[in-house]
């Protein structure tokens, strides 16, 4: 990852919340929460959740297996709460990107160590920290019209999403941060975006919150001289899912837009941005995004601008 990178514009920009309907697999962090779950395999991901303790699981008849997990602060107590959520997951491995290697990754499997490690520094700032999920799964336990066969349904994305709202409204949280990863049609399409909503009653939140977001996770990748391209804080609308007409007449990101009669009726309730820091598409970015010194840069800017956010409050 060392050096500067190669030069190349942002051309195009590929919805935030397009998924990806492939099936995904992965190992338990079960022993994350107090459901007496065995144990799955190893790798990066367990290492870092493994070391977050045990947390508690809110309302483990509604979420799936290691999804929606409350971890209180390790040092202090701040008595905020934040809620993370790692894109994707499970039936749905997001967006794929290939490494300067060659190696295929997966947006998911990038998001969830940003998220773990961007826990572990707000507990140790006397934040309790509230996950979407702890491992590869789904964050809702699916029903029979959210998949088919080894696949998510439209409908199952949607579901899926929503359910990421549900668990930060119970979790009571005072904010909400998507991790996410962009692709674009070209291995050309590079930077970092974050995403915020207009249409909500605390839409100045919103703009201040992914302002931050924004200057201190690009700030911290180019501080390691990646010199990734600046897409700035956008609103959210065009950004949102195109799996359906309805989707698309959303036109918001459904973990931070606004409710609507008959397709979305458990927004959350507290201001929220969505970042994308890298394209997994972009060999060299995705380079980063797949290697656990990108996670934790990243990971160190998210906190930073949590922080910097309820400094300002």
């Amino acid at each position: 990852m060392a050096g500067y990178r190669r030069s190349g514009g942002v051309t195009a920009l590929v919805a935030l919340t397009a998924f990806g309907l492939a099936a995904c697999g992965g190992p338990s962090l079960a022993p994350l929460v107090n459901s007496g779950n065995s144990s799955g395999a190893g790798n990066r991901a367990v290492v870092a959740a493994n070391s977050q303790g045990v947390g508690i699981a809110i309302d483990p008849d509604y979420f799936n297996r290691g999804a929606c997990v409350a971890f209180p602060p390790t040092a202090g107590n701040r008595h905020l709460t934040v809620f993370l959520d790692a894109g994707h997951g499970g039936l749905d491995p997001g967006a794929v990107g290939t490494t300067e290697s060659g190696r295929v990754i997966y947006e998911a499997d990038q998001t969830l160590p940003v998220v773990l490690d961007t826990m572990t520094i707000l507990r140790r700032d006397g934040f309790r920290v509230v996950v979407s999920r702890t491992g590869p799964t789904t964050v809702l336990r699916l029903r029979p019209g959210d998949v088919s066969g080894r696949l998510l349904t439209a409908q199952g994305v949607h579901d899926d999403v929503a359910a990421r709202d549900v668990c930060a409204n119970m979790a009571h949280a005072n904010v909400l941060v998507g991790v996410y990863f962009n692709a674009g049609a070209s291995a050309a399409n590079a930077g970092c975006i974050t995403a915020y909503d207009i249409a909500r009653p605390f839409a100045a939140e919103n703009r201040r919150l992914a302002d931050l977001i924004q200057s201190d996770v690009l700030g911290a990748m180019n501080a390691q001289g990646w010199q990734i391209p600046d897409i700035g804080a956008q609103t959210d609308q065009g950004l949102g899912s195109s799996l359906t007409a309805a989707d698309q007449a959303y036109d918001h990101l459904l973990l931070i837009g606004p409710a609507k009669r008959g397709y979305f009726s458990t927004p959350s309730m507290m201001p929220g941005a969505l970042v994308e820091p890298l394209f997994i598409t972009d060999p060299f970015e995705g380079s980063i995004a797949a290697s656990s010194h990108g996670q934790h840069v990243i990971a160190a800017g998210l906190a930073l601008a949590i922080r910097q956010y309820f400094a300002s409050k």
